[in-house]
């Protein structure tokens, strides 16, 4: 009988905290917040969200939106210039607010607001938060910034901004009291908002996860036009789908062994020096095994990165391992035909409608010093967050964690491992060792994917539960508890199970890297022991 009244008892609680939860969030669509307007104010009975049926984080939602807990969903328009209009949703659940919001980042050129993401962070207890960055459309389209200076700044750094400080009223608003603690994580254009976050608003965000930052926009971008004038300019250069395999295989050949484990996962690429020559085809020959000489110079370049007209290298070039696979280099350098890959598309949008302001621009006319040059005086200040400075941010307690997957065939490892060691040299060892700390990941490529162990609490899978597993964890640790930053166990997974991991190994703080002990399983972290690498 007691079991009863309890249940009944929490039956009777539970409406009456939906019911007053519906009457809060229905009276936020009043809520007055200077620069915006809220526009939809609506309570989401749990399992009940619709919403779009992919996100740029992937696969079909329609299963995970049934999983989400009641929520009020707020969205709004932000306009701080007359030509700006942000959207962004702030997610606050309903019960179980664990006192914190978890601003989310984008990708690509951005134009959509995660939901997916938003629906994790809203399970984990957080009240959560994402934006547009200032107009919609497809991550790969940039036709939007065309003749439209403040929407780039918009998407540069105001957006996030203006998400945060609307997401920050609307809490309160919700909850009667002020999220004691914000995070912010992105990935990839996300892993340059975070940064931006650190550099420009310092008071945004007590914690933030920069994943992959796309931070020197303007260096990245002159190399994706670099790169698609290289593979392109004759036919004899370009590098097809079908010879990407080869390429991988024989980087193994040579490297796979340098750690001492031969599973296919470079452990720090830069120690790989592949000769692309060694697979040059015989005279008169031409295979899928082998490389022309032109080809074999196209190969050899992008691995050594775009330089200008003294010979100086203008960005980090990619690193050997990885080339093939879902995510690899036929996705995002080379492309199934062309001046078709992924990197060919940023490169040509961006330049064509930020830069040049011209739709019909032929990137075969790019050069690279004039092209740098003009992309810095249009753009730099708004979409570059290579400021070393971080010093306001620490001020105020913040901390940062950067990561990369080394085989990363979008935006170059070294480039973040760059940025890193710039903070070091600006602010000193001690001083950046208190706030902010590098993982490097070995054979994972653009945010997730690849051979290696890319299941680490990443952006895309925030899991706020085990620190020992999770950087996002690790990072709420750091932040609330003081705890320092150690090894975290990376795991790799097979499709949709994440209970039985194929491979786990150790994240070392950077520049320590996993060193195999010559015995035990290579698959098992507990046979791996951190160390001081050579570059």
């Amino acid at each position: 009988m007691k079991k009863t009244y309890l249940f009944i008892a929490c039956l009777i609680l539970t409406s009456n905290v939906n019911a007053l939860a519906e009457d809060t969030c229905e009276k936020l669509a009043s809520l007055s917040v200077a620069g915006s307007k809220i526009t939809l104010a609506q309570t989401v009975a749990a399992g009940t969200f619709v919403g779009p049926a992919e996100a740029f984080s992937g696969g079909d939602l329609s299963a995970f939106y049934k999983t989400l807990p009641a929520f009020c969903r707020v969205v709004a328009q932000a306009k701080p210039t007359s030509d700006s209009d942000i959207k962004l949703e702030v997610w606050l659940p309903v019960m179980g607010w664990n006192g914190k919001l978890q601003g989310i980042g984008n990708g690509g050129f951005a134009g959509l607001i995660d939901t997916r993401q938003l629906g994790m962070a809203v399970k984990s207890g957080y009240a959560a938060t994402a934006t547009d960055t200032g107009h919609s459309g497809s991550p790969i389209d940039a036709a939007w910034a065309l003749g439209h200076p403040e929407k780039v700044v918009d998407f540069g750094h105001r957006g996030i901004h203006e998400m945060t400080r609307v997401a920050k009223a609307v809490t309160q608003a919700f909850y009667g009291k002020a999220a004691q603690r914000s995070y912010f994580a992105g990935c990839s254009d996300g892993g340059r908002e975070a940064l931006m976050e650190a550099q420009r608003y310092p008071e945004d965000y007590d914690g933030i996860l920069a994943g992959a930052p796309a931070n020197y926009w303007t260096g990245l971008l002159t190399m994706a036009a670099t790169d698609t004038q290289l593979l392109t300019t004759d036919a004899a250069s370009f590098i097809p789908p079908a010879k990407i395999a080869g390429i991988a295989a024989a980087v193994n050949a040579a490297c796979d062994q340098l750690d001492g484990v031969r599973d296919g996962v470079l452990n720090d690429p830069r120690q790989c020096h592949f000769n692309p020559a060694s697979i040059e085809c015989k005279a008169g020959e031409d295979s899928d095994k082998c490389l022309t000489p032109a080809q074999v110079t196209t190969l050899k370049k992008l691995y050594g990165g775009p330089h200008d007209a003294k010979g100086h290298q203008v960005f980090p070039g990619y690193l050997p391992g990885a080339e093939e696979g879902e995510g690899g280099w036929g996705l995002w350098i080379t492309g199934p035909a062309p001046a078709k890959s992924l990197m060919a598309a940023f490169g040509i949008g961006y330049f064509s409608n930020f830069v040049y302001e011209k739709a019909d621009w032929d990137y075969k006319t790019f050069a690279v010093d004039s092209g740098l040059k003009l992309a810095d005086e249009k753009t730099g200040s708004a979409l570059n967050a290579i400021d070393a400075d971080l010093k306001p941010f620490k001020a105020r307690g913040g901390k940062v964690i950067l990561y990369h997957g080394w085989e990363d065939p979008a935006i170059p490892a070294l480039n973040t491992i760059n940025y890193y060691e710039s903070v070091l040299a600006k602010m000193g060892q001690s001083d950046a060792d208190s706030f902010v700390r590098l993982y490097m990941v070995p054979g994972v490529q653009h945010c997730a994917g690849g051979p290696g162990p890319d299941s680490f609490g990443e952006v895309g899978r925030l899991n706020f539960d085990d620190p020992t597993h999770s950087v996002s964890a690790a990072l709420v640790n750091w932040v609330e508890k003081g705890t320092a930053l150690g090894t975290i166990i990376a795991s790799k997974y097979t499709g949709e199970d994440r209970k039985h991991a194929t491979m786990t190994r150790p994240l070392c703080p950077y520049p320590q890297a996993a060193k195999y002990k010559g015995s035990g399983d290579t698959n098992d972290a507990a046979n791996f022991v951190c160390e001081s690498q050579k570059k």
